[in-house]
């Protein structure tokens, strides 16, 4: 039997990104009913370039590769945070975000996307949007009183690095650890 690890490919962020997403999310939490948000603690967010669930063990140097090259091909760039959002709408949220603006990232997604489709992976079936994760809505009401213009500081920040990361689902939330670090040239 293959040994597996679910994986995902993502940018990390400085702390001051963090705490300005707490911030906002806790600004979001005063206004939504108790307990209907599974907020994201600000320790284990990232912005996602490409998750790729299941993964064989065996492929990690594959993976770390590929990375590897597209961050050779890839210099810094930067990102600044925008306004908070949701999927799929704003009657009916399942994910809360906040959005990113910046030139480098769509590039830089493309091409951890060709890696990982080259890898065996099957193609994304949804346009990448970049946006960093404050909660996930549980099953319940409809939310169209929520206000959505929560001010948010537009802070930029340099990316610098791509990580492979293993996610283990846990009872308390998911554990990560970096399976490899991807430098930008």
């Amino acid at each position: 039997m293959t040994k597996t690890v679910r994986a995902f490919i993502a940018v990390p962020l400085p702390p001051a990104v963090k705490d300005e997403l707490a911030r906002a999310g806790a600004l979001l939490a005063q206004t939504l009913p108790a307990r209907l948000v599974r907020w994201v603690p600000p320790e284990k967010m990232h912005l996602t370039l490409r998750f790729l669930g299941d993964t064989a063990v065996s492929q990690i140097p594959a993976l770390s590769a590929a990375l590897d090259h597209v961050a050779g091909h890839t210099t810094p760039f930067d990102l600044q945070l925008t306004a908070v959002g949701c999927f799929p709408n704003v009657k009916r949220p399942r994910v809360i975000w906040l959005g990113l603006k910046g030139e480098g990232v769509h590039p830089v997604q493309a091409a951890v996307e060709t890696a990982v489709v080259q890898l065996g992976w099957p193609p994304e079936n949804r346009p990448f949007q970049a946006h960093l994760t404050l909660g996930r809505v549980k099953d319940g009401p409809s939310l169209p009183q929520v206000r959505w213009n929560v001010p948010v500081k537009p802070l930029t920040f340099r990316v610098t690095d791509i990580h492979l990361i293993e996610s283990q689902l846990t009872p308390k939330g998911p554990l990560y650890t970096v399976q490899h670090t991807a430098s930008l040239r």
